[in-house]
């Protein structure tokens, strides 16, 4: 038995509403109405091939069940107690791949539920030219406004919400960012919607999210407070990550670093699941240092180092996530300051060149920045970096960028911001 997955929702009883298909080229999409967030467990059954849906303390009122289609031979259904089970009997194996929709107009949540055939295809034989990437592809920038919906988060001195300033941030971010060549703003959210935790870095990751940067507006008792922050993932958080990865069958069979945990033995698949969450936690810090230095040029820095804490959304494996607490909604000034579009602009003029200047270092295979090299404004020292190594890959000398920064030695340390000379 196959355990894909475990969603915790409301306590009160669901009523499932109705179930429909639709056939794509690659898969049979399977969608089930249900009128709030139940708990589901997930499973495939072989010999005969089977997958089993369970709904917890769910119930089915009037529920009209539609014809078989592609994969789906028959489906059943039947109550087991206070759950409600769903069985959708199959031609052959597939693999399954579901996530939950949040509510829309009618408020109807919705349990979307991917069928792809596991038959193996060959695929067509392709050029070194065809198979070389084509270098036009956006980097594409994920914003996540913090909170939504019914999670208004902080309060500000004079009545602004976290949950609407955070969307402002980031819709005046994404624009800054698609006005720069080679990059491309994903919203998480684009209006006042509540989004869980766990699913806002997944959409990263289903909309191919080179980057994830959450946005937030911090809250203190006092309301001196004030100040920018940068946090990222803490080793705890990447522990308690990595093991539920591993324990759940459905996040294995993810791609995590271009590599499929399915299949592989339990050490080889935490050996490459460490592998790839260390790269990204790195190039995460490297990240939150270039945000922290261009959020230090417009005004207040709360804390002047990275941060480090276990919060959900910076959880994802193989997407370097940063958080980014704007400054302090409790503090008047900086409410009124956040409430203004022209600094509101100015944050994401900060924010955009550390991102600029991160993928003007670091630029992904394929995409824009690899094919037309930028020249950063600055580098953040990574892990294993010499000055020497450093000056070789940014065509300057050791003695130029010695002098660029006032350094007396060549001694450089983890997590420092060296200016680059500019371009002869």
């Amino acid at each position: 038995m196959l355990l894909l997955g475990l969603i915790t929702g409301s306590a009160v009883s669901a009523d499932l509403r109705a179930v429909r298909f639709r056939q794509a080229d690659d898969h049979l999409r399977v969608v089930f109405d249900v009128s709030t967030a139940a708990d589901y467990k997930l499973f495939t059954l072989r010999a005969p091939d089977r997958l089993v849906l369970d709904f917890a303390a769910t119930q089915a009122s009037n529920l009209h069940l539609p014809d078989a289609v592609g994969v789906v031979r028959n489906l059943r259904m039947g109550r087991q107690g206070n759950n409600f089970r769903v069985v959708l009997d199959l031609a052959h194996a597939v693999a399954p791949k579901s996530f939950l929709l949040a509510p829309s107009g009618d408020n109807t949540h919705r349990l979307v539920i991917d069928l792809f055939d596991q038959q193996l295809q060959v695929a067509p034989v392709k050029t070194a030219a065809q198979a070389r990437p084509s270098g036009d592809r956006k980097v594409i920038v994920a914003i996540d406004a913090g909170h939504g919906g019914q999670d208004p988060g902080a309060t500000g001195a004079e009545g602004s919400r976290e949950k609407d300033i955070t969307l402002a941030v980031a819709k005046t971010v994404a624009e800054a960012i698609n006005a720069e060549p080679g990059l491309q703003a994903f919203l998480i959210r684009d209006r006042d919607l509540f989004i869980p935790l766990p699913r806002r870095h997944a959409i990263a990751r289903e909309a191919k999210a080179d980057l994830f940067v959450s946005i937030h507006a911090d809250a203190f008792g006092s309301r001196a407070a004030r100040g920018s922050s940068v946090f990222v993932l803490s080793n705890r958080g990447a522990s308690s990550e990595a093991a539920r990865m591993l324990a759940d069958q459905e996040n294995q069979a993810d791609l995590v670093g271009g590599v499929s945990l399915g299949g592989k033995d339990s050490v080889l698949a935490a050996v490459l699941l460490d592998l790839s969450q260390s790269a990204t936690m790195e190039a995460s810090e490297v990240v939150a240092s270039n945000l922290l230095r261009g959020l230090a040029a417009i005004g207040n820095l709360h804390k002047r180092e990275v941060q480090r804490a276990n919060f959900v959304v910076l959880r994802s494996p193989d997407v370097p996530s940063v958080l980014v607490e704007t400054a302090f909604i409790s503090n008047p000034n900086e409410e009124r300051r956040l409430n203004s579009l022209a600094h509101r602009q100015r944050l994401a003029s900060a924010l955009v060149e550390g991102i600029r200047d991160y993928f003007s270092t670091v630029p992904p295979p394929g995409t824009w920045y690899a094919a037309n090299p930028q020249r950063p404004s600055q580098h953040v020292v990574a892990r294993g970096e010499s000055l020497s190594l450093i000056a070789q890959r940014h065509q300057v000398s050791v003695a130029e960028l010695r002098k660029a920064n006032q350094l007396s030695s060549d001694n450089v340390w983890v997590g420092a911001v060296l200016k680059l000379p500019p371009a002869p």
